[in-house]
Formats: C-alpha cells, structure tokens, sequence
C-alpha cells in the first residue's frame, strides 16, 4: 500500500466504538472545563493526595508569574509511591527495566518505596536540605528515577542533564544551578561497550580549579568499569543507599516548591534552565497521563521511549505514570541494538499497550522497513504517542497502520519544556484525529492561532498560518528561567504580554474545521515572497517520494524572495540516482504538492541530519549552514560531527 505525503484536511480517523465505550475521557470534559475552568483544574488536583488544601486555585494577579493551588501543600513522591503502596498495591510492578546488555528487573511499588527511603535517608546524611540542588547525570537506569523521586521527596531541586552530554555541557548546568551534589554512574552501556560516565563528571568538576558548589559525588556501580576516585568527595551509591534505613517519613511542601530545573538550548549560546514548581506540574502531568493515553492502572503496560534527560521524561516516565500507579517499561539502550528488532521485542516481552515515541524514530522504523514490526506480535497496543515535534502525515499513517495494526487511536501531542505537560492533542474515545493535526487544545487549556498584532486567524478553505499563543495560565507552565527573570520575560512574554499572552514560538494554522496545525517553530516557517510556508509541509512532500527517508527544511536569506528554502534529505537504502536528476525530480515532487512557490531552492544530499538527544532536527544549525555563518550552541546535538559530513556535500 502506498501512503500519500500530504494530508486532506477532510481525512479522519474517529475513535472505534469499542474504544470510545471504555475511554477514560468523554465530551463531558471538555464541556466541564469550558464551564469552570477553575473548578475544573481544581477537579484533576483532587485527583492526587494533598496534606494541606488550597486556599485559592489561582493567582495570576503578578502576570506572567503564576501561583497555582495557593497555601497548598502535598509531597510529589508520596504522590508518585507511597499512597499506592498504603492503598493495597505495593506488589504491583511499577518498573519493568530492560537493560541494554540484556539484562532485566522487575522493581514493585513496595521496592521502589523502600529505594526512594533509603536514598532520601543518605542524600539526608550528607547534609542536603530543601530547597538545595542536585544535578543528575545518568542513563536510563532505575537508579535515575529513584534520584529523582528522593529529591522531590526532601523538596531537593533537581537538575537532571543528559548523560550523553559532554562534561563542559555538564558543567555549564552544575554551575548555573549551583549544584551540592552530583549523582551518575561509573558508566554507561553503548551498543554493547562499557562508556565511561564518572570520568566525565570528574572532568567537569576538575576544570578551572573545580565547581565550587559540589561537595560529593554519589556513584552507582553499572558497567563495573574501573574510576576515578576522590577520597572524601565521592561515595558508592550500594556502600551509603544500599545500606541507609527503608523507613523515611514524606514531609509535605508548598504546591509552589521548585521541584526541578531542566536545561533547553536557546537561541543564544547559554541554555535556559526552565524552572518548575510541585502542585500545578504534578496535577497536569497525572491528569494528561491519564486521559490522552486513556491509562488504567493495573490493565495497562506503558512504554514512552524517551530519555529522563527531557522533560518527556519527567513528566512522561517519572512523574505523570506513577502519579497514576502505572506498570511502565524502561528501556536503558538504543533501538536498534543488537539489532532492529529490539523495541519490537519489548512490547512482545511485556505485553506494551500504550506506546509512547518521536516521529523521528517512527521515520526510522520506516526507514528499517515494515517487514520489522510485522515479524512479530504487536497486538497488545492499543494506543500509539507521538512527541517531540509535528508528525508528518506519511508517518503518521505507517505508525497507525504498520505498528498499530490499523486501528489504534494515535495521540500527537504537542507540547514544550516551559509547559511541562502536554496542551494540544487528540483525545483518545473523543476525537477523530487527522494524520499531523494537533487538534485541538486538552480541556482546561486556552490556546489560540493570531497574527502579528494578535488579532484571531481567519478559518476557511485558505487557511491563514499565524503565531500559536496560549492566551490563559495553566497549572503545570514554567514559573520562570533559573536565575535570569528578565530572559524569561523577553523569551516568552515579550511579543504578546500586555494582553497576558505566552508566545510559544511555534506557528500553527486552523483548518475550516477549527482544528489546529502546528507548523514548528516560527524561525521553520519561512517567508518567500511574502508567502509563509511550512518546513513541515516542505519536508512531508520530500518524504512522501520513494528516495527519500528523512528530510529537513529551513529557510535561507534570499535577495529576490526574502526567504529562500533550503532542503537537507537522507536518501533511502536503494535509491541508486543520487545526483542532478533525482534533485530535479524532488522539486517538481514539492511543486506538485504544495505550490511552486515552495520550489526549494537548493536540495542538499546528506549522510546525517543533526538532531538532539530527544530526536529533534535543530534546523536552526542547519540555517547556520545554510546561510554560511558560525554554528550556535551544538551542546544538544548527539553527534556535533555531523556538520563535517554536511559540509562535504
């Protein structure tokens, strides 16, 4: 079968009656939220438990910094362990961990309580106190979300940096933050070799006479690899954690705690370290959890792929599932070791219902060849996630169709590091979604397509592309940049903050139905004679031909038409014509199918697209390139020697 490039507008998919009799989510939710928004957030508050209640939903009065759940107090690990384990459910699996080598571990809630105890106890024992940071620096290893939950549990701010990172990165985080202590591993496992991590971290706390900050370095032992040590310094996670007390009494904090900073590149050289608080994030994240995966505790398996180093990771594998008492799969490695059968395998092994991943690597998946997936048994899925940026439509229909066996719902969720939960997507039993559309905002969120001067974008068959802005504060949004307040106000309030407006720095169009599209960031829509033009339109009709397996836009300073757009493709495997002619095919192909205005103007054939630890294209390097000026912060990039090759085309 072969799936078009480009989506009709009038293409649905509607929820199965099956699904749509037992989901979670009904119309009735968004009816509520349109009636009371504030009663309803207060609603999915209640949903967790709350040791103090709240004297006021929300205070906006000091715009745009918010307070959401006023005089509240709760405990996020309580939230996330103990009340399950107190409910009755402590033999109930919380972790099903697959290491890369093969290894495995089933972890209960009951474990899992008694590990975020004893940590907490040691990181307690070396002086820590509320309100203290910790950087973690780890893979993706149960360790990790123990870290953690011990830091929200002592009301410790977090700081959890990639551990693929190098260690000037990770100083530049530690630093920032103000880190006391650092916890990481002796190293990491990298298609079957044993990478130091440690060495790293070491480095990073050597150079320039040492992070004055950091008074110990906690160790957990994976690999086994021989480490640096420095007496007095650092500590064996098994010698302290391993043999603290399982018994630690959960201490309530205000819903306004900073639980976390997470650091996301901006467009200048020094990432922003986005700060979130406890009540509001905890809320959104367990609410959207439960209602756009459409979970249920004890029934489902639950896999999101990505890495605790992102903020999908925090609210998608730590903090949303086991606010929700989710069984989850953990997964240390890459997906194609030993081979490309390896996530297929997972969810065959744990029984995966609800699978969670970027386009990027459904591309991939693509890219390997349906006979992958088909050779094994997938019928345990029952919903399929996307994240991390807009899915074109062609991937979109394979997922559906190849992965989920033409019938699962599939949520595209679109969401940010400063939101910390998901705003724009399908519901699950609700909506009938459209292949690479939003849709429409979640109940409780407001969010609206304008123009330069704000005014709202006309619906109709022309479909007007403007700004996506979020016209009303929600519970789980950034309350600010670590120890920059004016960044935060330029970054984010600057364009449209006198009417109270966040600009999300993505565009997005409506379609005649009112739906919403969303169309990257501002800086990927491009401008050519006065037309804006999608990257993701663009790179949908590249990768709508046979040749080409993956495709990245962007738009170049042009003399005549403004903008002119530049295209970097991966060509698929077979593909044998990789010169002039094949370059001439693909811009007649992006003539057809979207305009001759949107005629790339150049088409570049490359080995490798420059992409974050989280999958994402940084298009704002390849504009670098594009326009011939020195490349920006390349911290985020899992190959920063990928513009070598680049540059050789």
């Amino acid at each position: 079968m072969q799936l078009s490039s480009v989506v009709s507008h009038s293409e649905i998919y509607p929820p199965s009656t099956e699904f749509a009799a037992t989901a979670n989510a009904t119309e009735a939710l968004y009816d509520r939220a349109e009636a009371d928004r504030l009663a309803f957030w207060a609603e999915q508050a209640n949903r967790l438990h709350w040791d103090q209640p709240w004297s006021q939903v929300l205070d906006w009065d000091d715009a745009p910094l918010a307070r959401w759940f006023v005089d509240g107090k709760l405990n996020v690990a309580y939230n996330c362990v103990d009340r399950h384990v107190h409910a009755g459910h402590g033999d109930q699996v919380a972790i099903h961990w697959e290491g890369e080598p093969g290894d495995s571990r089933d972890i209960t809630y009951g474990q899992l309580l008694a590990e975020v105890c004893r940590a907490a106890n040691t990181l307690t024992s070396l002086g820590l106190r509320a309100g203290d940071r910790v950087a973690i620096y780890m893979p993706m290893v149960p360790e990790a979300i123990v870290s953690m939950l011990a830091c929200a549990r002592l009301g410790l701010t977090h700081s959890v940096v990639f551990a693929g990172f190098s260690p000037s990165a990770l100083r530049q985080r530690v630093d920032d933050a103000e880190a006391r202590l650092v916890i990481t591993t002796d190293g990491q496992w990298r298609r079957g070799t044993a990478a130091p991590l440690k060495a790293a971290v070491d480095e990073a706390l050597s150079a320039d006479g040492g992070a004055a900050s950091v008074e110990h370095v906690l160790v957990v032992r994976r690999t086994g690899i021989e480490v640096p040590w420095t007496a007095g310094r650092d500590l064996w996670w098994d010698e302290t954690v391993g043999q603290a007390s399982a018994e630690h009494e959960a201490e309530a904090f205000d819903a306004e705690h900073p639980l976390f900073i997470l650091y996301t590149s901006g467009t200048t050289g020094k990432p922003k370290g986005i700060l979130h608080t406890s009540g509001g994030y905890l809320t959104q994240a367990a609410y959207t959890h439960h209602y756009v995966f459409d979970h249920n505790p004890g029934r489902d398996v639950y896999w999101c792929t990505a890495d605790i180093g992102w903020v999908t990771g925090h609210s998608y594998i730590v903090y949303g599932p086991l606010a929700n008492r989710a069984t989850q799969v953990v997964y240390e490695g890459t997906p194609n070791f030993p081979n490309e059968h390896r996530h297929f395998e997972i969810i065959e092994k744990y029984g995966v219902s609800i699978y969670y991943t970027a386009p990027t690597l459904v591309r991939t998946f693509m890219k390997w060849g349906r006979e992958i997936p088909e050779s094994h048994n997938l019928s345990s899925l029952r919903l399929l996630g996307s994240v991390g940026e807009p899915i074109n439509p062609e991937a979109w229909r394979w997922y559906r169709e190849v992965i989920g066996s033409n019938k699962t719902p599939i949520v595209d969720t679109w969401w940010q590091t400063e939101t910390g939960a998901m705003m724009i997507s399908p519901l699950p039993g609700v909506t009938a979604a459209k292949p690479g559309a939003a849709m429409r905002p979640l109940p409780g969120i407001s969010a609206k397509v304008v123009d330069e001067d704000g005014n709202p974008v006309e619906l109709g068959e022309t479909e007007a592309n403007g700004y996506l802005v979020l016209d009303k504060p929600w519970p789980a949004m950034l309350r600010g940049i670590w120890g920059d307040p004016e960044r935060y106000q330029d970054t984010y309030w600057a364009r449209y903050g006198t009417r109270g407006w966040y600009f999300a720095g993505d565009g997005a169009k409506l379609d005649k139905d009112g739906d919403l599209w969303v169309l990257g960031r501002v800086d990927d829509v491009m401008n050519v004679s006065g037309h804006r033009i999608s990257t993701a339109e663009v790179e949908s009709a590249l990768v709508g031909h046979s040749a080409v397996a993956e495709a990245a836009v962007v738009g170049a300073t042009d003399a005549t038409t403004g903008q002119g757009i530049v295209a970097f493709v991966i060509l698929t495997g077979g593909t044998e014509d990789t010169g002039d002619a094949l370059v001439a095919e693909l811009k007649a192909e992006v003539s057809r199918e979207i305009s001759p205005i949107a005629r790339p103007r150049e088409i570049h054939v490359v080995p490798e697209l420059p992409k974050t630890r989280s999958g994402k294209i940084m298009r704002r390097l390849l504009r670098d390139v594009a326009e011939g000026r020195e490349l920006g912060d390349t911290s985020t990039l899992v190959d920063p020697t990928v513009f070598e090759a680049i540059a050789r085309r």
